[in-house]
């Protein structure tokens, strides 16, 4: 038998399954909320363990394709069982993220038997001391982690030439929507495995579009929160000035059961965190689910650079139509704004973005792997010789590493020169984004896709994406709302009641996955000889 035989095998059982679930329990796991699970959970037609099963299935039959995920827990369903042991002698309460499993982009520390890779073999086999903050509030509430996602290497800013959704440990991620366009990053792989039913939530991290746009580019949603809600210690950095962790799911519902369980930090007398502890409202998020959330709202629209689709196109009048949609469900649209130098802001070379990149990754990322109990590496420097060594492991004559040599080359230190591109940033961010919102009294800005992250990024300001529709060839499209920090609760109302008036997100094509399987094992040499069947577990 062929491997690819085999494949399609394995994805017709894979099916089967779930339509065997569904007609068991008149219920479908494919579809189903966060909320749904733990209905079923308490109906008792449905246990953890048979979740988890389901999504390992999902995972054997998809993911050698996609690229998704890089190592599933090998004690997950002893979690699975444990989970459900505690509901069968427990009352509760129990948390919404109870029993849940979880899919974590592997650049966030677990204290397990999963490796924190970053996707690179230069930390395989690294020993993290304890798990990163947002990993212990997910086991504090109930949720498994089901395994490490994919993502590209080392958070996109190994080098220019790296692709997106690539990393040395798993290969390159596939969009499941369109097997040969893109899947952005760097949370590629928690995104991909959402949109193809490989999970149903994960965990990803964003610098500057890492959630909002492989998520814009999968038909999900995603939450960049405001930068320091929620905690970054244990995450691999890039720039503590712009990262933060983000869940991501099918739908807003799910991403915001899984950031209620992941906001705040052990000690809030660290200082980037004194100001967002007040960001977060008391009875958590869950009660900004209102479909009525459009009403009264202000709205902005920046139309350039932003909306420059050709008068008549397919993606300008889906856009165009869901301006009105806003409009019709009560919110006040406030059009035709600018935002002050929005061309330096989009460009990090010249608004400063990619120089507080370089010059803080080599001190944060310095400080991430000296804190390591083990390591085959300790400095961003013995990294860049890990990658010069081992040019099969790391495509490194391929890719190179041009900017983590840049980072190498910065002083290591935060001195009068890098405090003016701070300025810079900050003055920046001051006379366009936020004075846009403070002069129109703006509650959000809307915009396609999810171009408008770099704007967000160099603030700290939220944002979240929904589905918007597809483009021409296939591929999804996002639409972004942003708002200043400490705006989650109304970007939430916004986005949630948009996304149920649109309902514009669709799962992938399995015909589409049949059809051009083949011509993907062959353009890339796979035979019925090649292990194209690499079990994970």
């Amino acid at each position: 038998m062929s491997s690819f035989s085999y494949l399609v095998i394995l994805l017709a059982l894979t099916i089967n399954v779930s339509l065997l679930i569904q007609t068991t329990h008149g219920f479908s796991i494919h579809e189903a909320t966060i909320k749904d699970i733990q209905q079923a959970f308490e109906n008792k037609t449905l246990t953890t363990r048979k979740l988890v099963e389901f999504y390992i299935q999902q995972i054997q039959a998809l993911n050698p394709l996609l690229k998704a995920v890089i190592e599933v827990n090998p004690d997950i369903l002893d979690l699975a069982d444990q989970a459900d042991k505690e509901r069968s002698y427990k009352n509760g309460p129990f948390s919404g993220m109870h029993g849940i499993p979880i899919l974590i982009k592997d650049n966030i520390a677990t204290k397990d038997k999963l490796n924190t890779s970053g996707g690179s073999y230069a930390l395989v086999g690294s020993v993290v001391p304890r798990d990163a903050d947002v990993i212990a509030k997910l086991r504090k509430s109930g949720a498994l982690i089901m395994g490490k996602a994919s993502m590209s290497e080392w958070g996109a800013v190994r080098g220019t030439k790296v692709p997106a959704g690539w990393c040395a440990v798993s290969g390159q991620g596939r969009n499941p929507y369109y097997l040969s366009g893109g899947t952005c990053g760097s949370s590629s792989g928690s995104a991909i495995a959402v949109a193809a039913y490989l999970i149903i939530v994960a965990l990803g991290t964003e610098t500057d579009g890492s959630c909002l746009c492989p998520c814009s580019f999968h038909s999900i949603c995603a939450i960049k929160p405001t930068v320091g809600l929620c905690s970054q210690y244990g995450v691999i950095p890039i720039a503590p000035t712009f990262d933060t962790v983000g869940p991501i799911g099918k739908t807003v519902t799910d991403a915001v059961y899984v950031l209620d369980e992941i906001v705040g930090h052990a000690d809030f007398n660290i200082e980037a965190t004194t100001t967002v502890k007040d960001f977060i409202p008391e009875g958590g998020y869950k009660q900004f689910l209102k479909k009525d959330g459009l009403v009264g709202k202000r709205i902005g629209v920046v139309r350039n650079p932003f909306y420059t689709y050709p008068v008549g196109s397919a993606l300008q009048k889906l856009f165009e139509a869901h301006i009105e949609t806003l409009k019709q469900a009560g919110a006040v649209i406030v059009d035709k704004l600018a935002i002050t130098n929005i061309n330096t802001i989009l460009n990090p070379a010249l608004s400063g973005e990619t120089q507080v990149e370089k010059f803080e990754l080599k001190v944060a990322l310095n400080a991430y792997l000296g804190e390591l109990v083990s390591s085959p590496v300790r400095s961003l420097a013995e990294v860049i010789a890990f990658n010069t060594k081992n040019p099969s492991l790391e495509k490194t004559t391929t890719y190179g590493q041009d900017f983590f040599i840049g980072a190498q080359k910065t002083s290591g230190n935060i001195g009068a020169a890098e405090k003016k591109v701070y300025e810079k940033l900050k003055k920046l961010d001051d006379d366009g984004f936020v004075s846009l919102m403070n002069k129109n009294n703006l509650d959000a800005v809307v915009t396609p896709g999810s171009r408008f992250s770099t704007v967000l990024a160099i603030g700290g300001h939220p944002g979240i994406n929904v589905p918007a529709g597809f483009q021409p060839n296939g591929m999804p499209i996002g639409i972004t709302f942003g708002g200043l920090r400490g705006s989650e609760p109304k970007l939430i109302e916004i986005s949630y009641a948009f996304e149920q008036l649109t309902l514009a997100r669709k799962p992938p094509s399995y015909e589409m996955l049949t059809k051009t399987l083949n011509t993907i094992a062959n353009q890339d040499g796979i035979t019925s000889s090649d292990s194209l069947i690499e079990m994970i577990i």
